[in-house]
């Protein structure tokens, strides 16, 4: 009886162990998800993020699987129904998901002393929109209704010069994305575009746009930069391995400049772990001032068109 014991725990036991690898290692990898900031495709948005990722393994151990979230709600809700561990958010989606409890700031990053960026108004430079209040009846591209610097920043701005979108101007459409505002421009479908400058600094250098036919209408404030950010759920132990890692991975032995990347790819100088959740109070009045109602009529009127 003994002996039948001892081998079914001989058999028994390699099997549990292989039913929970240690999470983070390749075998049971961190799912992160990204937000579709730049162009919506799956292979673009991830390969603007994959150096980074494949850095922080390099210098930590620590192993990653990227995907893309169909939307920036998209994103809040796998972090908040737990299928993801870390997330690229919009400012206004972490704020969302840190609302409910289910996500923490992880890292930011920097650029030049600094982790704020700029949306914009832009339309064509020969065409009729010069200022904000040449948008009243005409056509304006917006990105995903949840994001900061394709949605929400601009909308603020166009309340504050007296226009009510979803009443004054002549018509909008919600492209999804930063890149398909700007595509919607350049193609004649909008006469204004909601995006963020990162976004349009990408296309530029891509040589999708000229500069030359492309003017700024309005600049917004500074907004904290898109955060990474992590779930409560993880251990305690893990969530100080991830944050060492973000906060050296720039300087780390083996990492070149060119692998630490943010938002849009762009490169930048590292990445900022104690970034005060109080920077995000920006974001959350941007949110406060987009309400459910007013982005009710907005769809609305989108859905005219």
């Amino acid at each position: 009886m003994l002996r039948l014991i001892a081998l079914c725990l001989a058999v028994l036991l390699p099997t549990v162990a292989r039913a929970a690898p240690e999470l983070g290692s390749a075998q049971n990898p961190l799912r992160v998800v990204l937000i579709p900031a730049d162009g919506g495709t799956e292979d673009g948005t991830r390969a603007d993020f994959q150096p980074v990722f494949n850095a922080v393994t390099r210098t930590s151990g620590l192993h990653f699987t990227l995907r893309v979230g169909q939307s920036y709600n998209a994103v809040v809700e796998a972090m908040c129904n737990g299928a993801a561990d870390v997330a690229f958010f919009g400012p206004v989606a972490y704020v969302q998901a840190h609302k409910r409890g289910c996500a923490e700031l992880l890292a930011v990053s920097v650029e030049s002393g600094r982790s704020t960026y700029y949306a914009g108004v832009f339309a064509k430079a020969r065409g009729p929109v010069h200022k904000l209040s040449d948008l009243r009846g005409r056509r304006m591209a917006f990105g995903d209704l949840n994001s900061a610097s394709s949605f929400m920043a601009q909308t603020v701005m166009l309340l504050d010069a007296g226009i009510d979108p979803a009443r004054d101007l002549g018509g909008v459409r919600l492209t999804g994305s930063h890149a398909n505002s700007l595509a919607a421009l350049s193609q004649g479908q909008a006469d204004a575009a909601a995006l963020s400058f990162e976004s349009f600094e990408k296309a530029v250098n891509q040589g999708v746009v000229s500069p030359r036919d492309i003017s700024v209408v309005a600049r917004s404030a500074p907004i904290p930069n898109p955060p990474l950010g992590m779930s409560t759920r993880l251990p305690p132990a893990l969530k100080a391995r991830l944050k060492r890692a973000f906060a050296t991975v720039a300087t780390a032995p083996g990492v070149t400049p060119d692998m630490i990347r943010g938002y849009g790819g762009k490169r930048v100088d590292g990445y900022d772990t104690k970034y005060s959740e109080r920077n995000y109070a920006a974001a959350a009045a941007l949110l406060a001032r987009v309400d459910d109602p007013l982005k009710a009529a907005i769809l609305k009127k989108a859905a005219a068109r």
